[in-house]
């Protein structure tokens, strides 16, 4: 059971301590038989004493001041084995005890009889007559007794100043120190051993921290940190950040010739392509499959890049045995970026991808080369010029209708004359079929496709009327 004067166990006293211990003991035997050569030596006169000590008073005056001190040393490891509130009790003890002894006597001093009493009167001025000095000398020495009291208590809770900044600051992350010394009591030796303990398992963290953000780094050029406008340590593992981006997924379906030869035959594509995406400022996330996913800081410069894109991709057709149909989907959005693996590989967490994937089927199945959503032609500056048309919309839990375009400048010169030439038959016919209104937009597609037979979005959407109209 805990109790206030109880003491931890298996305390085990120190050899040095064991020392000073039986020499106290020796010193302070001889000073208490020779204490009365002390006391002989003090002669009382009218005015107060006079010191006149022998061979004996002397010797024990320094017994009793070696006493005192080997007493002083033993009380004070005697404290610092205590917790807190003993320590405070048992500092304390002493001078309230010594206190009151003293104000004891200043009450009773008229009352005392004997030489040294009345020489003691004498020297402090007190008497019957005079009792304004008793109380003066009672109130100084009140004060004394505070002032050493609380100095007492300022030394004994001093290691609570240091311990309150060493906990806010581990608390801030801002401690790194090898020693985190407080002293005082046992009690906060032993919160100084958990206080190391604490510090050393933040290093070993902060270390392993460290390490992990220099692998961040290895894998995160710092010119990609800095599109995203997130620090390298934002972005912990389990974490997510959500910024504004230009997303771009790139799908390039190959004829597959043999696995080996079309493996390595993409990634020879995707080397290509890598140095154009950087030359327009856009980040590759990953890749995998047929599927590349970058990111662009303006939307300008993800329809710039895919125009050099297709025509690489055209060129290389040309040049390379094989067939390699080309589809690029730009969606500009808020998607959540993430780090994933132990590499810290930067991932885009949200619904954003999805929405891609689904514009890229859309642009397979109308024949689009690139289609890109209205949230990007919305964040073009108006100097910006390039050919596009509507080919509809898809339908999102979140974003709701996402309206779809196609951009028309990466055909050739004849195709892009004959589908801007054509756009606005194309687009009434569009806005008609998701209206509902599927006999003039068979109408308008039917035109369309006269006008331009190889347009095969018209034929997707002219059939799609048609079925709609047997139907109904």
């Amino acid at each position: 059971m805990h109790t206030f004067f109880s003491f931890e166990k298996n305390k085990v006293m120190k050899t040095s301590t064991k020392i000073i211990f039986v020499a106290f003991i020796a010193v302070t035997i001889p000073s208490l038989v020779l204490g009365g050569s002390i006391f002989s030596g003090i002669i009382p006169t009218e005015n107060g004493f006079s010191l006149n000590f022998d061979v004996k008073g002397i010797i024990a005056i320094i017994l009793t001041i070696i006493s005192v001190i080997l007493g002083t040393i033993l009380f004070t490891r005697f404290l610092s084995s205590l917790r807190l509130e003993q320590a405070l009790f048992f500092s304390s003890l002493p001078l309230i005890i010594i206190y009151g002894a003293i104000m004891f006597l200043i009450a009773d001093m008229s009352n005392l009889n004997g030489n040294f009493a009345k020489s003691v009167r004498s020297l402090l001025n007190m008497s019957t007559e005079n009792a304004y000095n008793t109380i003066l000398w009672a109130v100084l020495v009140t004060i004394v007794f505070i002032v050493i009291l609380s100095l007492n208590f300022f030394i004994m809770c001093k290691p609570m100043n240091k311990l309150e900044r060493i906990v806010s600051r581990l608390g801030d992350g801002k401690v790194k120190e090898d020693k985190l010394q407080l002293g005082g009591v046992k009690q906060f030796k032993n919160i100084e051993h958990g206080l190391y303990k604490i510090n050393n398992n933040y290093m070993e963290k902060d270390n392993t921290l460290k390490t992990y953000n220099l692998k961040k780094q290895k894998n995160l050029p710092k010119s990609l940190m800095r599109f995203i406008g997130i620090d390298i340590n934002e972005l912990e593992r389990g974490k997510a950040v959500r910024k504004q981006a230009v997303m771009m997924l790139i799908r390039l379906e190959t004829v597959i010739n043999s696995l080996a030869s079309d493996y390595e035959r993409l990634n020879s594509i995707v080397n290509g392509l890598s140095p154009i995406i950087k030359r327009y400022g856009g980040f590759i996330l990953n890749y995998a499959n047929d599927n590349i996913f970058c990111i662009f800081n303006r939307p300008e410069d993800a329809i710039d890049c895919s125009c050099s894109l297709i025509k690489t991709i055209r060129i290389k057709n040309k040049t390379e045995k094989g067939e390699l149909k080309e589809r690029i989907s730009i969606l500009s959005c808020k998607p959540l970026f993430s780090l994933k693996g132990e590499n810290g590989q930067l991932t885009i967490i949200s619904d954003e991808a999805k929405i891609l994937e689904k514009m890229i089927k859309i642009a397979n199945f109308i024949d689009a080369s690139v289609i890109l959503s209205k949230s990007c032609l919305d964040e073009l500056p108006l100097r910006y010029k390039f050919t596009y048309r509507y080919v509809g919309n898809i339908n999102t839990y979140e974003n709701g209708n996402i309206l779809l375009f196609e951009n028309l400048d990466v055909y050739s010169k004849e195709k892009t004359n004959h589908l801007i030439k054509n756009k606005g038959l194309f687009e009434r016919g569009v806005i008609c079929y998701n209206n509902g209104d599927y006999q003039k937009a068979y109408n308008y597609f039917k035109e369309n496709i006269r006008l331009y037979p190889s347009d095969k979005a018209g034929y997707v959407y002219y059939n799609g009327a048609k079925d709609k109209l047997s139907q109904s």
